[in-house]
């Protein structure tokens, strides 16, 4: 869609409805309109078969008409009426929120009524009534109110067809037109991405939150404004003790409305023989970005004459301070940030207290300010609610934190906490609150700095947080993604992801490139999320518990969705001697889906036929990612990632890996006759091979490093080093993996390991622990200490090294 289209939300006064020829269904007496709403009572639908008139309200309608209320009787009841009597009132049923936007749907076909919630139509049904006697004829919908402001945005009609889900998430929300010389009251405000069309500029010579007169010319116009902005733009010269009616009479109106237009704009337009006394206004009140930008368009007037025509409008435009920011307050503006935090500290021009549960008085801020970022407090300002007169406002249930973070963001345009690592949990309540509030950006910011720290440790806390904020899909999908790749260590290190709820889980366990060792770990990771177990647990000890209990007193209200997971198991790429096991197990005698499942995969694998279509099926499928097993046996064997790579992968007879440049194998210092790369991976004794030292950040630092390639990946449980002939044995190093080969992590340190004490002699060692889950590219061998040689100390003498593992191909 067009990024100059953008969503919009209408404020409908009391007593009012909103009509739009758009807003109709296709098809007269069946479709289904999405919106949200934000109310304190009486979000209102009207669906009528024709347009009603300017001044409509349906409480005077005598046509036939379907009127739907939520949150009726001050948001205690849902209500439809049909001709104007009522036929349905429901209590708690369909009710308002008054602070954030709550999404809904109401579809008509024939007759049945349904009221849903949630931003997609045709789910989380919470009410349905069908007519008798259906009207057929509807067809045009009426945004109404009752004795409150009723905000409606995102608005869409969309048909009640078969395909109706997806035709709601191909389709681009639309957008609703409104005429330019409307009065803000009854204007759109932007929904996402809103700075375009609401903001300051909105508030330009608008008497809402006004705290500031000017009095213009020798007609005496009266003109609004608001002293923090005033303020932060210039020197007006403002106090607490001084007049709040500032008088102009040497200045025109064409001249001031200029002026305030290049404050809350960042643009203005003026006559060119009225230049001379916008410069003189913005000398007076220090407004000096402007000043600056009028002597410079005089002087090029004076310059060339042709640029301007007498009579003719010159444009003005304030250079934003930040390019990548200029839709963002304040950068686009000529207002001084550093005032603006300043005052939010002191209080200055406040006009109002913010209090939060437990702390008190958190800040003296300025309702203008509030506006800006968010409709909510609009709403709560301007349209006469206790708020509106109030110079106190009150939270519960908010964190401290959180909320001074927002703030000091809604006054400075940028967020304070950069980095996730180690503040994530504060970022997460920042970023409900920028939800609740409906501050875009700063959502847009806790999403890019959280996927910028994004690691497995974090991905599931995350996720939790956000699965249930739709403006957040694009990092909840990078979650499951990254969760998905990382899948053996997410659900082995802990038993966080059985927090998740179901959609989160079943998405993981169905993407296409979920990075697993086996398929038991999917059944154990299923089984525990089905427990909500809090020990980690293997399906046999799940096993063994269903010996004494049932299924439903094991998995509670979640063994439905466990029986709807089961089938993303893989049962049939099992080993037949795991699947006979499993046959016999309590699982598949208490659960039916189970003994479904196992008996088909034994079938298959008997057989290895699959039933007719099945190869269709992705359970007999193997995954992308899935990774090979290489298992230690012995010191020397064949059965490493290194050896299997010197057979190309298991296509031809074993070749030295380096030479077919299958994988690469470099050292601490240049290669050479003793420092030769194929030998550390060929199958040849050699008597002396060793790296060198070299100095790494002030250090002596001496490695041997493979990397086995771009395309492959390896999770490496094992590792066998023979010594070459020498008698400089190791004693303190490490084997390290990483990704970008500038990144380390030690999978296994050994401090004063006597273990090498002979010439060639081979020493294996299993990585134990949450890295043995983590994949790497690059892995190496290096030095802590000195070994036991006095002539060479740093020399690391080793001619073989072989990894064992989960390897991705």
């Amino acid at each position: 869609m067009d990024r100059k289209k953008q969503k919009k939300f209408l404020i409908v006064p009391p007593f009012k409805c909103t009509w739009r020829k758009e807003l109709r269904f296709k098809e007269a007496g069946r479709g289904c309109v999405a919106f949200e709403a934000s109310a304190h009572n009486d979000v209102t639908l009207v669906f009528r078969e024709r347009v009603g008139s300017q001044h409509y309200h349906y409480r005077t309608d005598n046509t036939p008409n379907y009127t739907i209320i939520l949150g009726s009787h001050r948001n205690r009841r849902l209500k439809i009426e049909v001709n104007g009597k009522t036929v349905v009132d429901e209590t708690g049923v369909g009710l308002c929120c008054s602070l954030t936007f709550q999404s809904y749907w109401i579809s008509i076909y024939d007759g049945l009524i349904s009221i849903g919630k949630g931003r997609y139509p045709f789910q989380n049904l919470v009410f349905q009534w069908l007519d008798s006697n259906p009207n057929c004829s509807v067809q045009y919908i009426g945004l109404s109110s009752w004795d409150k402001h009723v905000g409606y945005r995102n608005v869409n009609v969309l048909p009640s067809t078969l395909n109706h889900i997806l035709l709601w998430n191909q389709m681009d929300n639309g957008e609703l037109e409104c005429d330019e010389d409307e009065d803000i009251a009854d204007g759109f405000i932007d929904g996402l991405e809103s700075e375009d069309v609401w903001g300051l500029k909105c508030f330009l010579e608008n008497w809402d939150l006004s705290d500031v007169l000017f009095i213009v010319g020798d007609e005496e116009k009266a003109v609004p404004a608001h002293k923090v902005i005033m303020g932060a733009s210039g020197n007006f010269c403002f106090s607490s003790s001084n007049p709040d009616v500032i008088q102009l009479p040497g200045v025109t109106y064409p001249v001031f409305h200029a002026f305030l237009q290049y404050i809350y704009t960042g643009q203005a337009q003026v006559l060119e023989e009225q230049l001379g006394a916008l410069r003189d206004l913005s000398l007076q009140f220090e407004v000096m970005p402007l000043d600056k930008q009028c002597e410079e368009i005089t002087d090029r007037f004076k310059l060339n004459k042709k640029l301007f025509d007498s009579g003719r409008k010159v444009e003005i435009s304030h250079p934003c301070s930040l390019a990548q920011r200029c839709t963002v307050f304040p950068f686009e503006l000529p207002i001084d940030v550093q005032r603006l935090k300043q005052w939010l500290s002191t209080g200055e021009f406040s006009d109002v207290e913010i209090h939060i549960d437990g702390h008190g008085l958190v800040a003296r801020s300025h309702k203008l300010i509030l506006s800006l970022w968010s409709a909510a407090f609009t709403k709560m300002f301007t349209n006469g609610m206790c708020e509106s007169n109030s110079s106190k406002i009150c939270f519960r249930d908010t964190s401290f934190d959180a909320f001074i973070e927002m703030l000091q963001f809604m006054y400075s345009g940028e967020l304070g906490v950069q980095d996730a690592t180690d503040k994530g949990s504060l970022l997460l309540q920042i970023l409900l609150l920028a939800d609740q509030f409906g501050v875009t950006p700063l959502l847009q910011g806790c999403c890019k700095t959280i996927l910028e720290c994004l690691s497995e440790d974090t991905v599931c806390s995350i996720l939790q947080v956000i699965s249930s904020i739709p403006s957040c899909k694009s990092l909840e999908e990078a979650c499951e993604r990254k969760f998905s790749k990382h899948f053996d260590y997410c659900t082995t290190v802990n038993t966080d992801f059985v927090f998740l709820d179901e959609a989160s889980f079943s998405d993981i366990l169905q993407c296409p490139n979920l990075t697993v060792t086996s398929e038991e770990r999917i059944l154990d990771a299923i089984l525990l999320w089905g427990m909500e177990a809090s020990d980690l647990l293997g399906w046999e000890a799940v096993d063994t518990l269903l010996k004494t209990s049932a299924p439903d007193l094991l998995f509670g209200e979640r063994l439905l969705s466990v029986n709807m997971l089961l089938p993303l198991v893989r049962f049939p790429l099992m080993p037949i001697t795991l699947l006979k096991k499993l046959e016999k197990s309590s699982l598949s005698i208490q659960i039916p889906v189970f003994e479904e499942l196992v008996m088909e995969a034994i079938k298959y694998s008997v057989s290895k036929m699959t039933q007719p279509g099945s190869n269709q099926n992705v359970r007999f499928q193997h995954r992308q990612s899935t990774f090979k097993e290489f298992q230690y046996i012995c010191d020397g064997d064949n059965n490493g990632v290194l050896y299997f790579a010197g057979t190309s992968y298991g296509k031809h007879q074993w070749v030295n890996p380096v030479l077919s440049k299958k994988i690469t194998v470099t050292a601490s210092t240049p290669a050479s006759r003793f420092t030769d790369p194929k030998a550390l991976v060929s199958r040849t004794y050699q008597g002396t091979s060793f790296a060198g030292p070299r100095i790494e950040d002030g250090k002596n630092c001496s490695w041997w490093m493979v990397d086995i390639g771009e395309d492959h990946q390896l999770m490496c449980n094992y590792y066998t080093l023979r010594q070459d002939g020498s008698s400089a044995f190791m004693r303190s190093w490490a084997l390290q993996g990483s990704l970008d080969e500038k990144n380390w992590t030690n999978l296994r340190v050994h401090e004063n390991d006597q273990t090498i004490s002979k010439p060639g002699q081979y020493v294996s060692w299993p990585v134990n622990g949450p890295t043995a889950l983590f994949p790497f590219r690059f892995f190496r061998v290096v030095l802590l200490g000195p070994t036991t040689s006095d002539s060479g100390p740093w020399n690391l003498c080793i001619c073989f090294l072989e990894l064992y593992g989960y390897f991705h191909m």
